[in-house]
């Protein structure tokens, strides 16, 4: 649900309230698209997943499925993922490292528990997001990139640390790839921090994924995304403590599409996704071929037009 904020701070213009799945063992949290909004700069789905504990035994098996004219970007704050696509990749997603999946023309991805790992209770805190391509890119050749956790940039500042994951913020610029202009940072806030939130970028959002804070005195909900407005700085703050994610970038002059996993901004592109998966003309994954997952009748991933 999307509501405008009238009484809260003049920094904050709308706040969006998940909508919530249960992926058995887990609970997921989608704030984009939402109804009203399916951007905040490139970024065009947002999921937080978790925290769960998988007993001995269990674990998550996303099967192959697959993605054109966007960009996927795990982050992960608790346990391991295992990554394979049709380019042939296989590799382990960390804690505070960085996956970035292009699928431009086309692309297909699984995304399961490490092996070792299903023999031990283990935790789960993932935040999955996509970005949509510049028109100019969305066709363009399949590609994934790994950062690790040591290479992406770390700002202290007056009780917070904040790790960039992607784009330029607090004058550290992240070693991931970027296609349209974007900003991506996880916030670590003690108690009593405090960070500056730059106005530079066209669009930005918080999502507060737990903890208390403040942007500019007025109090934040958990699992909660704060759309900004455009050209006012503010300041984000905590009591007591809080885990925070800063996304935006470039504004898009046309609007994007999404349709279960695609995105685009044709709608006769994503039609020819949906009769190409169908008819099974995506690439396989290797070492990961024999389970995919149905075109669903009527996908919970779907933007208002």
């Amino acid at each position: 649900m999307t509501d405008p904020l009238f009484d809260m701070t003049d920094a904050i213009v709308e706040t969006i309230s998940p909508s919530t799945h249960d992926l058995g063992g887990f609970t997921v949290n989608r704030v984009l698209p939402s109804k009203g909004r399916t951007m905040v700069g490139p970024f065009v789905f947002f999921d937080d997943a978790g925290p769960a504990t998988l007993a001995p035994g269990d674990g998550v098996d996303v099967r192959p499925h697959p993605h054109i004219n966007l960009a996927t970007v795990s982050y992960l704050f608790d346990g391991r993922i295992m990554h394979r696509d049709s380019l042939g990749t296989e590799q382990v997603i960390e804690p505070g490292a960085v996956n970035l999946m292009t699928a431009g023309k086309g692309i297909v991805h699984s995304e399961r528990s490490v092996d070792a790992d299903r023999a031990v209770e283990t935790g789960l805190k993932l935040i999955q997001t996509w970005l949509a391509l510049p028109q100019a890119d969305e066709e363009m050749d399949p590609a994934f990139e790994h950062v690790a956790r040591a290479d992406l940039p770390t700002i202290d500042h007056d009780g917070a640390r904040a790790r960039v994951i992607m784009g330029t913020l607090w004058g550290e610029q992240a070693p991931v790839t970027t296609y349209a202009d974007t900003v991506y940072a996880a916030i670590e806030l003690a108690a009593g921090g405090s960070i500056p939130i730059d106005a530079d970028a066209d669009e930005r959002a918080l999502y507060i994924i737990s903890g208390d804070a403040t942007l500019d005195g007025a109090a934040l909900e958990n699992r909660t995304l704060y759309i900004l407005r455009p050209g006012t700085a503010a300041t984000l703050r905590s009591a007591n403590g809080a885990q925070v994610m800063l996304c935006g970038g470039e504004a898009f002059a046309t609007k994007r599409h999404v349709y279960w996993n695609f995105v685009s901004s044709r709608k006769d592109r994503i039609a020819q996704a949906i009769e190409d998966w169908k008819a099974q003309r995506f690439p396989i994954v290797p070492g990961d071929a024999e389970e995919r997952i149905p075109m669903p009748g009527q996908p919970k991933t779907v933007s208002e037009s």
